[in-house]
């Protein structure tokens, strides 16, 4: 035995013994069981503020050490929504009813009495209930599949209001200042596509994050959603640039957005009940270091506002000091031009308290302060008169901080929060007095983001996004001309409308002549072109006059990838199926027809031949040429049971035979909508009898004439198909008779193909499942 292995081996032995990490309670993580769920410093913080109503300070308590409850959240704007909330209710969540596991009953799961639609729901069921228990382990493969296709959010309940109070259109210009890790980004998207028949809103959402590696987080987030109207970028909230676009009447003029959401970075002792390391690290100085960074960003927030505009600020931190205190002082600051919304009625069934008037400020060493006047002088570069009440009973009174809203976990069994909603009535007083003159000159390094400050003259200079905008490209500026941290984005370069790429594609997809090619992009400068992406037209804009002067994480969804072989039968790219909804509204050709029983045979088996489909789909696809096509399904009313919302899948055309191309998550998603259920056992085990059953009913399926004896990889290839007796001009291929040679250069173009589609997909997902031609297939219940 090796030393690793002797040192694996002693480490798991110290685990299994009592108080070892196996041993850890309630499921919370490594280590979580040694930490002691105590700290007095906090309980008598609290309870002095007097922010938990009287008789509730034990029952507040009490949530704060229990476990946090499991939160889904199923995506909104997919057509999809209500399918997978079917299949929640009437499968999976009657499954688990009454279910008993290590002397604990789980309960159903229950939905978010203030959340729309019932598309949030929560359970008592630990992380490690969910991952360990073979009761709930089809439930647990469900979840992680549908995370991964965007079906569904893991999300914590609290962390769903913000987005809901900001009150969303498709028109509106989102800001989402501090968005990593995205649970919240992915709701403004979903807002924003609420309405699926429009492929391009006249809004965006740019979700920004100050730390590189986490920006890559969101990124992930944001690509499940497949949303051409998001754009990352890595900036420091607290000075992110005023960025510039072209307006209707031709002219420069700077962009205000129409919502901001600002969930500033906090201590977080609302969370200490699924971050349980906040007990033994809370103190109050915390909340002091954080005042002014939190100040500084939504002050940032407000200047960046649209008159009129919403801006929802957040923490999941209870501490006034980081919450009544920075919106006092936005309040106070504005003069006027700033008011507290009152969103009472926005959310009915959800519990909170109202916000504070009146609160002390403790130092860690347990000294009390109520106002500015009593703090020592040694004391001032710690502790700042923004932290207290303002003074003046008038003003205090007509800013209506009692329209914040404070969450407490003890009240809905979540986690605690703090939110609060600002309307922009005018402009900020500063911005009033001083209008900020904005030059395009590059930024230095040490410059800060953002332009010059209020009141500095510099010489006007030619506008740098011209020179961008003349080459239609968006990419980092030099490193010479702007402090960059982080890896370096490869560039993002718009397509002119004549580039040669376009006439293959209009021709052999049939475009409408309204497919809006300025707003293809690619990631290269030189050589070809492997993937194209599509951005919304207002992020293009936004994009081509802001190249100097914003990071750009990633934006766009693809819609085209190349293909080597595809240039023979008249394209070189095929269809992505992440941009197919966003495409799908420009294609007029290229498109099959199919039913359920056909994406059923397209989904689970790897290449069938085109006779295995119905004869509708079969004689639409006999009339096509080979390349990338579009499946189409339509929901039939006179089949109840059917999935009754439209599904586009993308394919490829063998001369043969015919594949789906998509991502074997969404594979498992759709085969669930179809009432198939797509299940694996542990590793190390064989499938159960019944799964052996139904895996010899598909296999029976998958050859014809009842050869089962038939590999795929010779199915494929025409061998043994019991179909020599057939003339030339009767089999499938359009009256040819095909050679071996030519089955075989069909395989290994399919081959081609497939490797490269699950070479871009399938890297991603979780590790542990089958191939998509392993996968045991289990009739719904």
């Amino acid at each position: 035995m090796g030393k690793r292995s002797r040192l694996r081996k002693k480490e798991h032995q110290n685990n299994s013994k009592p108080g070892g990490r196996d041993n850890r309670d309630n499921g919370w993580g490594a280590g979580y069981a040694d930490i002691i769920k105590e700290n007095k410093l906090f309980e008598a913080y609290y309870q002095e503020l007097g922010l938990v109503p009287e008789g509730e300070f034990d029952q507040f308590m009490a949530a704060m050490r229990e476990p946090l409850p499991a939160t889904i959240r199923i995506t909104g704007y997919k057509s999809h929504a209500k399918e997978i909330l079917h299949c929640l209710k009437n499968k999976y969540f009657k499954e688990i009813q009454e279910v008993e596991i290590d002397g604990q009953k789980i309960e159903a799961p229950q939905p978010l009495s203030w959340y729309p639609d019932d598309l949030a729901w929560h359970t008592n069921m630990s992380r490690k209930i969910l991952r360990k228990s073979p009761l709930l382990e089809k439930f647990h493969q469900f979840l992680v599949s549908e995370t991964e296709s965007g079906n569904i959010s893991r999300q914590e309940a609290v962390s769903m209001i913000p987005p809901l109070l900001m009150k969303i259109e498709p028109h509106h210009k989102i800001l989402d200042m501090c968005a990593a890790p995205g649970s919240k980004t992915a709701q403004l998207i979903e807002m924003l596509h609420s309405d699926m028949d429009v492929p391009f809103p006249e809004g965006f959402v740019i979700a920004n994050d100050v730390d590189n590696k986490r920006c890559y987080l969101l990124v992930h987030q944001a690509k499940r959603l497949n949303s051409p109207c998001i754009m990352v970028v890595n900036h420091d909230a607290s000075c992110i640039p005023r960025l510039q676009i072209d307006t209707e009447d031709g002219q420069k003029g700077t962009l205000f957005y129409d919502r901001i959401l600002c969930d500033v970075p906090c201590s977080g002792d609302g969370t200490m009940r699924k971050n349980i390391d906040v007990w033994k690290k809370w103190t109050t100085s915390n909340s002091l270091h954080l005042h002014g960074l939190q100040i500084r960003i939504a002050v940032r927030g407000v200047e960046q506002l649209a008159v009129g505009g919403r801006m929802v600020y957040s923490t999941c931190s209870l501490n006034p000091i980081e919450d009544e205190a920075v919106i006092a002082t936005l309040l106070e600051k504005s003069e006027g031009a700033l008011e507290l919304a009152d969103a009472s009625v926005d959310l009915p069934g959800l519990k909170w308290m109202p916000g504070v008037t009146k609160w002390k400020l403790m130092t860690k060493e347990g000294q009390w302060y109520k106002d500015w006047s009593e703090v020592p002088v040694n004391r001032h570069t710690q502790i700042r008169p923004t932290m207290f009440p303002p003074t003046d009973t008038e003003k205090l009174a007509n800013m209506k901080l009692e329209r914040c809203m404070r969450i407490l976990p003890h009240h809905q069994n979540t986690g605690g929060f703090f939110v609060a909603v600002l309307v922009k009535k005018a402009p900020m007083p500063w911005n009033r007095r001083f209008p900020k003159v904005y030059t395009h000159t590059p930024l230095e390094d040490g410059e800060r983001d953002g332009g010059k400050e209020p009141g500095e003259d510099s010489p006007k200079e030619p506008e740098a996004g011209d020179q961008a905008k003349e080459s239609n490209v968006c990419g980092p500026p030099p490193n010479k001309k702007m402090k960059r941290h982080g890896f370096k984005e490869d560039p993002f370069v718009f397509l002119t409308e004549d580039d040669p790429v376009f006439p293959p594609i209009e021709s052999f997809y049939d475009l409408s002549p309204d497919f809006p090619k300025i707003n293809v992009l690619t990631r290269t400068h030189e050589g070809k072109k492997r993937h194209l992406y599509m951005v919304s037209k207002e992020l293009r804009n936004v994009m081509l006059n802001n190249s100097e002067r914003m990071k750009v994480i990633n934006t766009g969804v693809k819609v085209w990838s190349r293909n080597s072989d595809g240039e023979e039968f008249g394209c070189a790219f095929r269809l992505a199926q992440e941009g197919i909804y966003t495409l799908f509204p420009y294609i007029r050709s290229r498109m099959i027809t199919v039913s359920v029983e056909d994406i059923k045979i397209l989904l689970t088996q790897e290449n069938p031949y085109l006779s295995k489909l119905e004869e509708d789909a079969h004689q639409q696809a006999k009339k096509m040429g080979m390349g990338s096509i579009v499946l189409k399904y339509r929901p039939d009313n006179s089949n109840p049971d059917g999935p009754q919302c439209p599904i586009e899948l993308c394919g490829w055309r063998g001369k043969t035979s015919i594949r789906a191309f998509v991502p074997r998550n969404e594979r498992f998603h759709y085969l669930r909508m179809l009432g198939v259920e797509v299940f694996r056992d542990k590793q190390g085990q064989g499938p159960r009898e019944e799964e052996k059953e139904v895996k010899e009913e598909v296999k029976e399926g998958e050859t014809e004439n009842g050869n089962k004896d038939v590999s795929p990889k010779q199915e494929l290839r025409g061998e043994n198909r019991g179909d020599e007796h057939l003339k030339g001009d009767e089999r499938e291929g359009g009256g040819e008779n095909l050679t071996m040679e030519t089955r075989k250069r069909e395989h290994y173009r399919m081959e081609e193909i497939w490797e490269e589609v699950v070479l871009e997909h399938v890297s991603n997902s979780f590790h542990g499942w089958p191939s998509v031609c392993g996968f045991l297939l289990l009739p719904c219940t």
